[in-house]
């Protein structure tokens, strides 16, 4: 096993040099059941340059040979709407490359690939593949695509006319790599290469992104930009820790008053009972613990 940097740091520095296109070659290929062929990688405004101000961000905009674009996204830290930032993102891009004039069937066909360091949803497996599919509410069939659609989008299925999503849930990968696929999500979450490994692209990743293999300035850069991302994941733990510690303050103050002012209802009821009876002051007072005054109250309402 190897020291390698993580690959969303190598996306940003190396991973745009097109001598070492192989390896993101294969971990595409792999993921998606297609021998991927990168044409070009596409610049994005969103794009940036350090782990301290990347986040939540699109870490890589690739167009393939079949003129796809493909979305490369890392998050490490937990969104509850992480879900229709993924829309968004998609959404984005198809405007962004819809040039005027274009027909509809011209849109670009966009898979997003969304490489997550936290429990996104409830489910147990650890690759989720999203597809757009239109099912009869009567006959239950499938809608397809007609013979003159297939020519017109290039396709036989109707699914590939959409974005396709895939969420990779590293952290839930706790198992020994069964296939080339496991292999790469082991290494995204170790980063860490079997020496045997028949995976695409890894055996590449595994002399590429040898961080020995580094020139000094990209080791300079490297430890600078781990040492931010650990600040800021240090920062991000102490505010949940302050802020759980927080919350818990609240919720015991609340459950404080809470019980106060059941109790306060109890003595009340109590006291409108004895009132009925014909009780005294003195002996309603003694029963309920409530003041003269709040008795008073009691009588006048």
């Amino acid at each position: 096993m190897r020291n390698t940097v993580r690959f969303d740091w190598a996306l940003k520095r190396l991973l745009r040099n097109k001598t070492n296109y192989g390896i993101l070659e294969g971990f595409l290929s792999e993921l998606l059941g297609d021998n991927i062929k990168i044409e070009k990688i596409l610049d994005s405004e969103s794009n940036k340059q350090t782990f301290d101000n990347k986040l939540n961000r699109v870490d890589m905009l690739v167009q393939n040979s079949k003129h796809e674009i493909i979305i490369i996204e890392f998050q490490t830290n937990y969104m509850s709407d992480y879900l229709t930032r993924m829309l968004y993102g998609t959404s984005k891009i198809i405007i962004d490359f819809m040039d005027m004039g274009m027909n509809y069937a011209q849109v670009k066909k966009i898979i997003s690939i969304n490489i997550v360091f936290f429990d996104l949803g409830h489910g147990l497996d650890y690759i989720y593949h999203g597809t757009t599919k239109f099912v009869g509410l009567n006959k239950h069939d499938t809608l397809s695509l007609s013979t003159n659609e297939q020519k017109v989008y290039l396709t036989p299925v109707i699914e590939k006319v959409y974005p396709e999503y895939y969420i990779i849930k590293v952290n839930q990968f706790n198992e020994r790599a069964k296939n080339t696929v496991d292999e790469w999500i082991n290494f995204l979450k170790t980063e860490e290469v079997n020496e045997n490994t028949i995976a695409k692209g890894l055996k590449q990743a595994r002399e590429t992104l040898d961080l020995l293999k580094l020139t000094k300035e990209e080791q300079s850069d490297y430890y600078r930009d781990m040492n931010a991302f650990r600040d800021y994941e240090s920062g991000m733990t102490s505010n949940y820790s302050l802020g759980e510690e927080k919350g818990i303050k609240i919720g015991e103050e609340k459950e404080r008053i809470k019980g106060e002012e059941k109790f306060k209802q109890k003595q009340i009821e109590t006291a409108k009972k004895c009132l009925k009876k014909g009780m005294s002051m003195d002996e309603i007072i003694d029963l309920t613990e409530l003041t003269k005054q709040e008795i008073i109250d009691l009588i006048n309402k």
